[in-house]
């Protein structure tokens, strides 16, 4: 009898024909985050499970389906128990590295976008004000010679750092590891938090989301920033006080700021919407065809692996082979 997989949503067609070769697959056919409920009861029985990072497997999930293993179609690990899943043997894999430039790209769009005022200036056209070329007209800010702070150095901080090295920025980091290699190939420079919030023209957030990082961003770190400073957030809406960030745009605290991530996802504070001085995405860093499609290659030779009774390559919890 083979055995059963579950995938969450659709993925690429191309990580779903890796699985069907040898288990039985079943995709959740509705195009919105599943239910707890239902993923209890479509989960119930399989061996494999591929969730999305907006999918909680807590230890409930574990027990009442019984899943042998978990490939989580993200690089984040935040939905999923890692503890609960490392007591039950459960091996937790992800997909690292195949999305750094996919998100360092947006990343940079953002960085783009807000200096330069791009969807302000979309939306004036499309809505008919422009009346013709205007010396002061939608007047944004450069991005060349500018200060860039990149809070996490991991793959997608590098990475962001060597495009803007393209753009003749000036590049500091701060990180809970200081990366002396990194900073002589890059040309980068190590920073305190603090003092990187007040040298900055541009903060990009690219920590991980822990217990450590909740809140990271709130009013106090606002304060620190330059009222000509942005905020871009590709990493995870949870790393900001949100609350604190709309107060701090509305009073121009910062000049504006480039999200595509939000604290309770697919929900969003309304009140952004409102302001013109931010960029709104809807959680999109890694889509283009070839990420996504690697993505699910990836998360389905992941599963396929352990499935088969072999080490994965891409383990969060290496412990449970020991």
């Amino acid at each position: 009898m083979k055995q059963k997989v579950f995938i969450t949503r659709l993925i690429p067609q191309a990580g779903i024909d890796i699985l069907k070769e040898h288990f039985e697959v079943t995709v959740f056919p509705e195009k919105r985050p599943i239910k707890k409920r239902e993923l209890k009861k479509l989960a119930k029985g399989c061996d494999g499970l591929i969730p999305l990072l907006t999918d909680r497997v807590d230890a409930e999930i574990m027990d009442k389906t019984g899943i042998k293993a978990i490939s989580n179609y993200a690089v984040g690990v935040d939905n999923i128990d890692i503890e609960a899943a490392t007591a039950r043997k459960i091996p937790v894999m992800n997909t690292p590295g195949v999305l750094t430039n996919a998100t360092a790209d947006l990343t940079f769009s953002l960085i783009l976008g807000t200096a330069r005022r791009l969807v302000e200036a979309d939306n004036f056209l499309r809505t008919g004000k422009w009346n013709g070329w205007d010396p002061l007209l939608l007047l944004g800010g450069d991005v060349t010679g500018k200060t860039l702070g990149i809070v996490g150095l991991g793959r997608i901080g590098k990475a962001v750092a060597e495009r803007a090295k393209g753009f003749g920025m000036e590049v500091i980091y701060n990180s809970t590891t200081k990366f002396n290699d990194d900073e002589r190939l890059l040309g980068i420079q190590f920073a305190s938090l603090s003092e990187l919030l007040k040298k900055s023209d541009f903060v990009t957030l690219h920590t991980p989301y822990t217990e450590a990082t909740h809140h990271l961003i709130g009013r106090k770190e606002l304060e620190l920033m330059k009222p000509s400073a942005y905020l871009i957030n590709t990493a995870r809406g949870q790393i900001i006080n949100e609350e604190e960030l709309i107060e701090g745009l509305k009073e121009g605290l910062i000049a504006g700021a480039g999200l595509d991530v939000y604290y309770a996802e697919p929900n969003f504070n309304k009140e952004l919407a409102k302001l013109s001085n931010v960029i709104l995405l809807p959680h999109i860093g890694s889509a283009s065809l070839e990420t996504r499609t690697n993505m699910a290659i990836i998360a389905a030779e992941n599963l396929k692996n352990v499935l088969f009774g072999n080490r994965p390559s891409h383990i969060i919890n290496p412990e449970i082979y020991d």
